[in-house]
């Protein structure tokens, strides 16, 4: 069955085995150029032609076989970088991989050896590394978790058809072979990446003659992947192909809403050595918030009452905690092996005093420290401090240049503008009912009397750009803030 998948994949009359073929050659043919001086060293003393020439042959011969081997040796145990990944055995999901192998059943290929979760909205199948045991192994099947938590079950199912089908070509022995060697070239190629010629002479050989045979099997080794691609999606076609165009719409769906997670409410919180634990919990509570405000997204609520694919899993909460931790580490460098004490996670109901209120008080404390607050600042300090700099050339400039160093002057307008919003904040809360809070889409908010305040930026941007404080003095009329009492800094 692979056998014959590997020579109908493809296109331009190439199957994907014939590339793969291909690729061989490229290592077949740096072979014979390293075995060529050896033979012609045996012919020679066969032959008992040459003369003198002879010994000095065989002493070239010997010494490229030598380097070859070395070489050989060094690529060979190169190791591909590996995606950092969540393993899901199959005793903590058994429905999941029960699915998974009901699947490759379906369509007749062999079952992934394992499923692993990813930080990302993608799906794939990864080689794992080489075990030294003699056989192939199948490759395992890594999710994008996002997927898991957002997509329903049939469509989670229809979505992963054409990657599981990948399991077929990828197990044709030549096209496995040709996946090694490009591997183990791209492995090698890294490792050398930077090495001195001088002080690892060996290294940086076997890196460049990894990046030769890369280059010269580069284009066999793409359209080897384009046939396995190709016979995947056509072994796939078969499998709930309606279901299939929906979950590709979802896949576009959960990628913003992830990608707007991320960045309006993960990011925060990284920087100040916080993770959020379950992020996949809360791109589920973005997109059903995008849901109720675009009424383009009206339809998606009702699959909302189908089961979820996070069902398959046993816990999916621990899940999510591990995911949560692993996008930290790999989207923000967070340190690895155990979280020191000041890198903890949050739940999401501690997020807002937590994250916001902190984030809020830390802007606020470095905007008095750069304007040179007095011992007991209050907003109505910045304010004025604000106004007077407005009133001569270039004097927000240079307060916002205080604040934030090595900036264009539209990201340091832009900073100080974020600093100020921070510190009304602060005073609204400090003096009023307003309390920090949680957008699912936009991240840290302030809340006054349960809703949303979506009008202080523009407040803002007048004191900073114009030197009007009236706007802003408005504003926090209208909520009955206090401008005159002390901001609290901690």
């Amino acid at each position: 069955m692979v056998q014959r998948e590997a020579r109908t994949a493809g296109g331009a009359g190439h199957s994907a085995r014939d590339h793969a073929l291909a690729v061989l050659r490229v290592r077949d043919t740096a072979l014979a150029l390293a075995l060529l001086p050896a033979a012609v060293a045996v012919v020679l003393f066969v032959t008992g032609t040459g003369g003198a020439v002879r010994w000095p042959v065989a002493g070239v011969a010997v010494a490229v076989l030598a380097l070859a081997a070395a070489t050989g040796a060094r690529i060979a145990g190169a190791r591909p970088v590996v995606t950092p990944t969540v393993e899901v055995p199959e005793h903590a999901a058994p429905a999941l991989h029960g699915l998974i192998v009901d699947l490759a059943e379906c369509l007749d290929v062999p079952a992934p050896a394992g499923i692993a979760l990813t930080p990302d909205c993608d799906s794939w199948l990864e080689e794992p590394p080489r075990s030294g045991r003699p056989g192939s192994v199948a490759p395992v099947l890594v999710i994008g978790s996002p997927f898991l938590w957002w997509l329903r079950v049939a469509e989670l199912r229809a979505l992963l058809a054409p990657v599981v089908a990948g399991t077929g070509p990828s197990a044709h022995p030549d096209v496995a072979a040709a996946r090694r060697c490009v591997r183990a070239w791209d492995a090698a190629a890294g490792l050398a990446a930077g090495s001195s010629a001088l002080r690892r002479p060996l290294l940086a050989f076997a890196g460049r003659a990894a990046r030769l045979m890369l280059r010269a099997a580069a284009r066999h080794s793409a359209e080897m992947e384009r046939g396995v691609a190709l016979a995947a999606a056509g072994r796939a076609q078969g499998v709930d192909p309606v279901l299939r165009t929906s979950a590709q719409e979802q896949v576009g769906l959960a990628y913003a809403g992830w990608d707007r997670l991320l960045t309006r409410v993960a990011l925060p919180a990284w920087r100040i050595g916080r993770w959020p634990r379950g992020l996949n919990a809360g791109v589920v509570a973005a997109l059903t918030e995008l849901s109720r405000r675009d009424r383009l997204a009206e339809g998606f609520t009702a699959r909302l009452g189908e089961r979820p694919a996070c069902d398959l899993l046993d816990e999916p909460g621990a899940m999510d905690d591990e995911i949560s931790l692993l996008a930290a580490r790999l989207l923000h460098g967070a340190p690895a092996g155990a979280p020191p004490a000041d890198w903890t996670p949050v739940d999401w109901p501690a997020y807002p005093e937590e994250v916001v209120d902190r984030i809020w008080r830390d802007r606020a404390a470095r905007l008095f420290a750069a304007l040179d607050a007095a011992e007991t600042p209050t907003l109505a300090w910045v304010l004025q401090r604000l106004t007077d700099a407005a009133a001569t050339d270039h004097g927000v400039d240079a307060l916002a240049a205080r604040l934030v160093a090595g900036q264009e002057r539209g990201e340091k307008r832009e900073s100080l503008v974020e600093h100020v919003a921070a510190a009304v904040c602060c005073a609204a809360a400090d003096t009023t009912a307003a309390v920090p809070g949680l957008d699912w889409l936009d991240g840290p908010v302030l809340l006054a009397d349960g809703k949303r305040r979506q009008d202080l930026a523009a407040q803002v941007h007048s004191l900073v750009d114009d030197g009007d404080p009236g706007p802003l003095r408005e504003w926090l009329a209208g909520i009955g803030a206090r401008a005159d009492k002390p901001v609290r800094l901690v």
